[in-house]
């Protein structure tokens, strides 16, 4: 049946052709109107889904605290000037972008990019969102972009941290039961914030984008806030272990020449993720897993003395780096339980590490340091 129709739609394009123009010339010109008009209605289809989601983001957040919302419509454009001057200001790029960016030891690159220091901002100024807030803009259907993709979750989930804040210092009713409820709604948010993310990490611009920084600055106040955090990670765990996995291959991958500020930024977003309770066990597997596999590549090439990946050998110390961080917040913290963190990965990474540590030492002495003291972090964790 299929060749019958194939050879009837050849058979029509043949007799219908124009005059002056092959059949192959045909064919190819209905073939390219075919995919505009698929192209068209792709387009049209995603603008939509992108009202439904912001629908079901008013109807929820009006489900949860009507008077916020009935508030919101009603300020005017006096919020623009307080915006201007309380919101979160991202920092002056003017020294990031003379800087070579070869220095991954310096910790105020990753301030130069405005996220640590708008995060702390963020959790000691309770009015800076909700000036932010007043003037939200509505969501634009004649333009969809990657930037619009990340604002448009960020809007929503500023909102519901501006809720939780004036619900806890009892200026509004809130009732946070509702997001039990309305699962598709925060999964989607969640889910377009890490997507935008990911794809901004991937190709990061200098100096860094604002909406960069409020999009991880939402997303680290998310995965703190006492009684949103619980909704959140319990709805899209899965989701935030993709967007770390995400992270820790873009740290592997990444060989541009002046990378490591860049590099720097996603890893201190990968150690404040690794703040969180829930979330610090599988980054630590995760790590773990991705240091281990590395030396086992570079003990293999280093045998055979065959070439070795430079750009991820110098990329493979900020995981390290991040490792011990996280191992050395975990044994500090004496209500932590440390002697189970990472698991099977653990047992993994310790076993022959004597002998990995021993074929490294001469050639790559720097890592083989590292590997020494994430093994003491791991053990003196196992110890207690």
């Amino acid at each position: 049946y299929l060749k019958i129709s194939k050879l009837a739609l050849a058979f029509a394009i043949i007799h219908s052709k124009p005059p002056g123009k092959c059949s192959k010339e045909y064919t190819e010109h209905l073939a390219r109107t075919v995919s505009e008009q698929d192209f068209g209605w792709k387009w049209k289809v995603e603008v939509l889904e992108a009202e439904v989601l912001r629908l079901r983001q008013e109807l929820l957040l009006n489900r949860i605290s009507p008077r916020f919302c009935l508030e919101n419509r009603k300020q005017d454009t006096s919020a623009e000037t307080l915006l201007g001057q309380e919101s979160i200001n991202p920092t002056s790029y003017s020294s990031q972008l003379e800087d070579s960016g070869c220095d991954v030891c310096n910790d105020s690159a990753f301030d130069s990019l405005g996220i640590a220091s708008d995060f702390h901002q963020s959790e000691h100024n309770v009015n800076t969102s909700k000036y932010w807030l007043e003037r939200v803009p509505p969501l634009n259907l004649c333009h969809t972009s990657k930037e619009q993709s990340l604002t448009a979750p960020v809007h929503f989930l500023q909102r519901l941290l501006e809720i939780r804040k004036l619900s806890e210092r009892g200026v509004l009713q809130a009732d946070f039961s509702e997001l039990e409820n309305d699962s598709f709604t925060i999964c989607n948010s969640m889910s377009q914030l890490l997507d935008g993310l990911t794809f901004f990490y991937n190709s990061p611009e200098f100096p860094a984008p604002g909406f960069l920084t409020e999009g991880v600055c939402v997303l680290l106040s998310l995965i703190t806030d006492t009684k949103l955090s619980n909704h959140v990670l319990k709805k899209c765990f899965k989701k935030i272990e993709e967007f770390k996995k995400n992270l820790i291959q873009i740290i592997l991958r990444n060989r541009s020449v002046n990378r490591f500020q860049a590099l720097h930024s996603v890893s201190q977003t990968l150690g404040l993720l690794g703040r969180n309770n829930i979330l610090r066990n599988s980054l630590i597997s995760l790590l773990l897993s991705g240091v281990r596999q590395f030396a086992e590549q570079l003990v293999q090439a280093h045998q055979v003395q065959s070439v070795y990946d430079i750009a991820q050998y110098e990329n493979i110390f900020l995981l390290c780096m991040i490792l011990e961080q996280l191992l050395q917040n975990e044994t500090e913290e004496s209500n932590i339980s440390s002697s189970d963190y990472g698991g099977e990965e653990k047992i993994k990474f310790l076993k022959n590490l004597d002998q990995v540590i021993l074929h490294l030492s001469d050639e790559f002495p720097l890592f083989s340091l590292y590997l020494w003291r994430v093994s003491v972090l791991l053990n003196s964790g196992q110890m207690q």
